[in-house]
């Protein structure tokens, strides 16, 4: 569904440029529900801004559903966004009108559709658990409430790919939780492919794949274990860690990024350059202050 290859991105101004991606690498299957992760400025928002066609990449490569995105025109663009992609947004003022009801919100885009408004709406307010609330209006909702039609709102195109920015970033555990289990439903019931961008590393336990974007880049991987490792992890602990395992990703180039805990375990946190050798099928990366270990 998503293929990215040295992907770039530089915002300029009269006198800066400030780079927000460079050189991603990051490859999602269809169907596929997983998450990104990093720190604020890493680039995980500005990375969802272009899957969404609210931005255009400045260099490297772009697929989405076999479109290359770098080379759409903004015919093209605005069709995409109509037909592809599903947006839900943290900020709940992006996705809901105030003073209507939640069923005349999802009917907005239906009217792009022309046909079967409020019976989709209906359907789709089914689908997300708020039939019950299709005649309360945004002030008349909870915070959990609110983003469950928004949701409803994204799948109203019937999209390809739904992407969601901090979807439980404004409600407490419980109902991020709710929302989460949500989002996996819509996964398997409608082969929906689904990106999550947030700050929450607890994601892991709802996700098949977890992406670390650090600086920019793609900087390491938690994916699921198989169902049996998975169970037996659950007997021993609830951690996520537990149930998935973590890999380093490398580039086309060789070049990845080693984990700061590493860094500081070895005091190579302000080092340039590090030691590299090959042990019994294992790179060792040590100190460049350290003994060379003797030839045999």
């Amino acid at each position: 569904m998503i293929q990215c290859e040295n992907l770039v991105k530089i915002y300029k101004t009269a006198d800066l440029e400030v780079v927000a991606l460079q050189g991603l690498d990051l490859t999602v299957e269809t169907g596929e529900l997983m998450a990104v992760i990093g720190n604020s400025g890493s680039g995980k928002s500005t990375l969802l801004n272009m899957l969404g066609g609210l931005d255009r990449p400045s260099a490297g490569k772009l697929l989405v559903d076999g479109k290359d995105m770098l080379k759409f025109t903004e015919k093209e663009m605005t069709r995409y966004k109509r037909d592809t992609v599903g947006f839900v947004w943290q900020n709940k003022a992006r996705n809901l009108v105030p003073y209507l009801t939640a069923l005349e919100n999802i009917e907005i885009p239906l009217l792009l559709k022309g046909r079967r408004k409020r019976a989709r709406a209906l359907e789709l307010l089914e689908a997300v658990g708020m039939s019950h609330r299709r005649n309360n209006t945004l002030n008349q909702l909870s915070g959990g409430e609110q983003q469950r039609i928004a949701i409803a709102i994204s799948l109203a195109n019937e999209p390809k790919l739904l992407l969601a920015d901090e979807p439980t970033g404004s409600v407490d555990t419980k109902t991020g939780a709710a929302i989460l289990d949500l989002f996996n439903r819509l996964n398997r019931e409608l082969n929906l492919t689904i990106v999550i961008v947030t700050h929450d590393q607890q994601l892991a336990k709802k996700v098949d794949r977890v992406v670390a974007i650090r600086d920019g880049r793609t900087s390491s991987e938690l994916i699921r274990k198989s169902y049996l490792e998975e169970l037996a992890a659950m007997e021993s602990a609830s951690d996520a860690e537990e149930s998935h395992e973590e890999f380093a990703v490398m580039d086309r180039s060789g070049r990845l990024q080693v984990p700061a805990n590493f860094l500081d375990a070895l005091g190579l946190q302000d080092a340039n350059k590090v030691r590299l050798h090959l042990e019994e099928g294992r790179i060792i990366l040590e100190h460049p202050d350290k003994p060379k270990p003797e030839s045999t």
